[in-house]
């Protein structure tokens, strides 16, 4: 094999990428429908067995927006006859300087893959891009990254990964409906083996509600809490729960929707008489005061490429365990 062909085979079967400093172009709302630019900024490559859960993680930077522009990191991992999508993301500021914390983010989109059976998964981040002024608008995708940052990941007793995603829909949170738990991961049993629980729950809020009348000038405030139980044998009784690990988070009505994640790392799994190794995880959202809310369910109509007419749906909010 000649170097080049070495070079080459060695990309395809890379398991991570480091994304390129790149400006692109973001178009204006369309009068009806979505449009937006989708550009592919690396994509991976693992060979996986049938039994095999991998952990993907793709990190992606934006910045210096001329004016305010949406802003998603979506991974859509295909192998033959199957496909799993994953989208997070927020709108924008303008790189003016006077509001630095949303005029230079980082979107983490990270979630459990599992084919089901003996393959290749190929994997590509997609930054999408749309303008939220009549005029069409650049973005800074400054850097970032994708990996499969573990290849080999422990499952629940029936062999499918420790992960739930809300499905298409938006639950409300405001005046009417003060707490939410989702996403959340049912009651599930394990591996009597793992020691130890790391707790992801990645939510999606949205500031105001479809359809619903909102104060342009406002913002929404509400405390997100992760939170861990172990159960007894029977599922009926909680032998153990985690410490609480909440943030409280204001986001304003122009950045529109914005990325909550929250980490329980080292979850410690009880062996003490009337403790199970069966689980379940949730993210509780509380509703605090200013405008109407919602937790974000799966994306559905994505156009797979600006103009094109084949459409998919991604997830958003959802929750996992890596266990150890």
């Amino acid at each position: 094999m000649t170097k080049s062909a070495a070079d080459s085979a060695s990309t395809a079967a890379a398991t991570s990428v480091a994304f390129k400093p790149r400006r692109l172009i973001a178009p204006p709302p369309p009068k009806k429908g979505i449009d937006h630019n989708v550009v592919a900024l690396g994509t991976v490559r693992l060979q996986m067995t049938a039994k095999q859960t991998a952990y993907v993680v793709s990190r992606l930077r934006a910045n210096k927006a001329s004016v305010r522009t949406l802003v998603d990191n979506e991974v859509r991992c295909t192998w033959p006859g199957g496909s799993k999508n994953l989208v997070l993301g927020q709108n924008l500021y303008a790189g003016t300087g006077q509001n630095p914390k949303w005029e230079d983010i980082w979107i983490v989109t990270k979630f459990l893959l599992h084919p089901g059976k003996a393959t290749t998964a190929t994997c590509t981040t997609y930054a999408r891009v749309a303008s939220l002024y009549t005029k069409r608008s650049s973005v800074q995708i400054a850097g970032g990254s994708l990996a499969f940052a573990n290849k080999s990941v422990g499952n629940a007793a029936n062999g499918k990964p420790l992960s739930y995603e809300m499905p298409y829909g938006d639950l409300p949170v405001d005046s009417k409906h003060r707490s939410v738990r989702q996403p959340a991961l049912p009651i599930t049993k394990t591996s009597a083996a793992f020691r130890e629980l790391n707790v992801f729950g990645d939510v999606n809020y949205q500031v105001c509600q479809r359809n619903v009348k909102c104060n342009k000038s406002g913002s929404s405030t509400a405390r997100f809490t992760l939170i861990v139980n172990q159960w007894n044998a029977t599922g009926k009784k909680v032998c153990q729960t985690s410490s609480t690990t909440s943030v409280v988070k204001t986001t304003p009505y122009w950045v529109h929707h914005t990325v909550v994640p929250l980490y329980k790392p080292h979850f410690k799994v009880s062996k003490a008489r009337g403790c199970a190794p069966i689980f379940n995880a949730y993210v509780r959202v509380d509703w605090l005061r200013g405008e109407k809310g919602a937790v974000h369910g799966t994306a559905i109509g994505l156009p797979d490429f600006r103009g094109s007419k084949s459409t998919h749906r991604s997830a958003m909010s959802h929750i996992y365990i890596v266990p150890a």
